[in-house]
């Protein structure tokens, strides 16, 4: 294993300018996980790590097949993205999951997200995805890249459990009607409350974004409009927490009807 003690060092330099550049990310396909557990999760769910970056050759997983580099502390701290992370850090694989490699089924419940520009609120939803065991997420014209250090802090690794992928929205459209899935858009206008509206059967809701909602390509798509009630003064919630609550709504009217 390969002591790595100066902030000069090739590899140290490469992999700051990973964690930073979204353009880097893209070009060469490969992206930083930090943590222990976010790292595991990666691997089980079958990303590949290149390359392992550590303050102690212990806290690497086991069954890692990919070159590891023991580094100082000064100089995990120059590589560190956040505190609390164990002294590891692994390069990973890109997968790039297209929207027509996904198991969808008529009864699936998918999330789709329209132009998310915050890392930390698309991680949020993800986490939310994984608790509800929503079955996919699309990204649909993306202002953000899955594989952000923010995001995937964020999520807690749950970018790399739940089925996600990024396309444009008439690429979404097409598999989830072709899959004979139901589309539930979220918004204030010509809607009825969420839990009116039957989510038992095959389930696709869709998000826009906090300022400006959803575009006309998904409304004038849905079959159905919902909305949240809203008793202040405020008309709209986060989108995590709307995402949080409607996913927990189609959970609970499905438990009921598997009771």
């Amino acid at each position: 294993m390969e002591l790595i003690s100066s902030l000069q060092n090739q590899k140290i330099k490469d992999l700051v300018t990973l964690e930073t550049k979204s353009r880097e990310r893209r070009m060469r396909g490969i992206f930083a996980v930090e943590g222990r557990r976010e790292i595991e999760r990666a691997l089980a769910s079958g990303f590949q790590a290149v390359g392992i970056f550590c303050t102690n050759e212990s806290k690497v997983p086991q069954n890692t097949d990919c070159p590891v580099y023991e580094v100082t502390d000064k100089v995990y701290t120059k590589i560190a993205y956040r505190e609390g992370t164990e002294g590891i850090i692994a390069v990973m694989k890109e997968k790039n999951t297209a929207p027509e490699d996904l198991s969808l089924t008529a009864n699936s419940l998918i999330l789709v997200l329209e132009s998310v520009e915050k890392p930390g609120n698309l991680g949020a939803v993800l986490r939310t995805a994984d608790a509800a065991g929503v079955d996919a997420v699309f990204i649909c014209d993306p202002l953000t890249d899955l594989y952000n250090p923010n995001l995937i802090r964020a999520s807690l690794g749950a970018i790399f459990s739940v089925p996600t992928v990024c396309c444009t929205s008439q690429e979404a459209f097409s598999v989830i009607k072709s899959a004979g899935i139901r589309i539930l858009t979220a918004q204030l206008q010509d809607s009825e409350l969420y839990y009116d509206t039957d989510m038992t059967c095959g389930t696709a809701l869709v998000f826009g974004t906090e300022d400006k909602g959803l575009t006309d390509f998904w409304r004038e798509r849905s079959d159905a409009k919902i909305r949240i009630p809203m008793a202040g003064m405020m008309d709209s919630l986060n989108v995590s927490v709307s995402a949080a609550i409607l996913c927990f709504e189609a959970v609970r009217q499905r438990n009921i009807i598997s009771e």
